[in-house]
């Protein structure tokens, strides 16, 4: 089509102001080639927050129960109680929905730590291990239209790890494991600093640079592809999926390469912390550069694992250096009676850092208002205690302006209401049309 001459070339709109910020929808920027990165609706995000090992539960007629159980007390609806565990979040309770019940079918019986390869995907790994999408990816595929970054994945680790204790929350449509990223000077360099320090020009070329050699490892790999067997494609086929990913990002990266971040200031965000000496600022440093992920609208879907399952990782390590006791493993097998103390007082930890981003979502404004209002984060474990893959303890947070209506806790009927339908309607609500997902029976029937 034609390009009309009240059509708006957005290049030379912001020649002419020279600002850095990203402009709101013009009618006139309409089909002029560059509308696509807009969208004149508020934006809808998906974001998820996960810690391993499960939560405490004291049997009820232990003095420890009314404490520390991680489960509100009470019963169901807006008049539960929280115990210790969860007491962070008193000041949130407007914005919060607490859910027990939940879990993925698959993953009831195998092993509770290789559940949490499947938090975000409802994959069967009762066999053969054979992971699918995550619903985070699902989401991605639709929202990633309108940024410059489909979603971004993020741990205390990096990497994938391995097989049933991966270090990431994501999978691609294979049912791959996506690489995390946890230096948080690289994340924001990347990220956020899209000129690189240097001209447009000059990224330009870069940019080019690794296209080219993206190109030429495709074009060696079909010949190589001829002479290997079985297992070699397999690894071979792996990584030119990522390899794939990388072109496909650089392709974007070119076509955002004259759009500017909108502002901000990222002078409080710690990017030099160490998980190993302050896992709290650490961790509250990797939420402040989601919520700059959001802020800037550079993404619209976050994922964190904040600890590895199994012991594994840096994340074992967050009680020991916090809270003067075990590893967050040994703590979740220990059978001593004042364990129960210990456990409830990490999950306290844990839901004291979501507070920390449930606040820093609240009072972090774009130009549509808070960003919690306009985002559904779903933070929790994929076990209810050690080993156990059922009755999943989840917390629902923000999307006032999605429709969710929050306040309440709610207990589904253990193995009659699949986590999935859970992910069903959280991808209904930010504007991803979706019937089915991995097991699901159709969306919750509740909470949203």
């Amino acid at each position: 089509m034609s390009k009309k001459p009240w059509h708006l070339d957005r290049r030379t709109f912001l020649k002419g102001l020279g600002v850095a910020c990203m402009l709101p929808y013009f009618e006139g920027m309409a089909m002029s080639g560059v509308s696509k990165f807009f969208e004149p609706e508020k934006p809808k995000r998906l974001c998820f927050l996960y810690f391993p090992n499960g939560v405490g539960l004291p049997p009820e007629n232990s003095a420890y129960h009314k404490q520390w159980n991680w489960f509100p007390l009470g019963g169901e609806g807006s008049d539960y109680k929280l115990t210790k565990s969860l007491s962070p979040l008193e000041n949130h309770r407007s914005d919060i929905s607490i859910m027990g019940g939940l879990s993925h079918p698959y993953s009831r019986q195998v092993l509770g730590h290789i559940a949490g390869d499947t938090w975000l995907t409802g994959g069967d790994l009762r066999g053969e291990y054979k992971n699918s999408i995550s619903v985070d990816q699902v989401a991605a595929k639709k929202l990633s239209r309108y940024t410059r970054f489909p979603s971004l994945s993020l741990s205390t680790d990096g990497g994938v790890g391995y097989k049933s204790r991966v270090s990431t929350l994501s999978f691609n449509d294979s049912g791959r494991p996506i690489p995390s990223e946890h230096r948080q000077r690289e994340i924001f360099e990347r990220y956020f600093s899209p000129n690189g320090g240097g001209s447009s020009q000059e990224r330009r070329k870069s940019l080019h640079q690794g296209k080219k050699i993206v190109d030429l490892v495709l074009e060696d790999s079909k010949n190589l592809q001829k002479r290997l067997g079985a297992n070699d494609k397999q690894k071979l086929d792996e990584y030119l999926t990522s390899l794939n990913q990388v072109e496909a990002q650089v392709k974007r990266n070119e076509k955002w390469l004259d759009i500017p971040l909108k502002e901000f200031d990222a002078s409080l965000i710690n990017l030099d912390v160490d998980p190993t000496s302050a896992p709290e600022d650490y961790v509250r440093s990797m939420m402040d550069l989601m919520v700059l992920g959001f802020q800037t609208d550079a993404t619209r879907v976050i994922t964190y694992m904040m600890a590895r399952e199994d012991g594994m990782g840096f994340g074992d390590n967050f009680p020991k250096i916090a809270l003067k006791l075990k590893g967050h493993h040994s703590i979740s097998h220990d059978k001593t009676t004042g364990h129960w103390e210990d456990w409830g007082r990490l999950d306290q930890w844990y839901a004291k850092q979501f507070a920390y981003f449930i606040d820093k979502m609240k009072n972090t404004k774009d130009e549509h208002g808070s960003l919690l209002d306009n985002t559904l984060i779903l933070y929790g474990s994929a076990c209810s205690s050690t080993h156990n893959a059922r009755n999943c303890p989840l917390i629902l947070a923000g999307g006032n302006n999605l429709g969710v209506k929050h306040g309440a806790y709610t207990k589904f009927k253990e193995k009659e209401v699949p986590l999935s339908n859970l992910y069903v309607s959280m991808l209904n609500k930010v504007g991803v049309a979706t019937e089915t997902f991995s097991d699901s029976t159709g969306p919750l029937p509740s909470i949203i």
